[in-house]
């Protein structure tokens, strides 16, 4: 349950399906235009799927569904990769001169 003031994300459609453009991909055609939006929930209590407001980082006030509480980045930039160290001294060499 989130509370009011926690950082939360939500799912707005901006456009359903069948109101998409014809000039773009067919596949792309059959899916909502979707936004999320992380910021700071405006209701004193709310569980996930619950239509909310939340106001952003700027100061945007936006209504849609609460899909995340306290949301984090889950991304990476993969596998550690050795060549990318010798590609790095190759570089300052070619910069700098020299060991580096």
């Amino acid at each position: 349950m989130a509370k009011k003031g926690d950082w939360v994300q939500i799912r707005t459609v901006i456009l359903e399906a069948k109101e998409r453009t014809a000039r773009i991909p067919e596949d792309t055609q059959k899916c909502d235009l979707l936004q999320w939006t992380k910021g700071f929930l405006q209701e004193e209590n709310a569980a996930i799927g619950d239509e909310v407001t939340v106001i952003t980082a700027v100061g945007r006030t936006v209504e849609g569904t609460l899909v995340a509480t306290a949301p984090h980045y889950t991304h990476d930039f993969g596998e550690f990769v050795p060549e990318i160290i010798q590609i790095e001294k190759q570089l300052k060499k070619m910069m700098f001169g020299g060991e580096v």
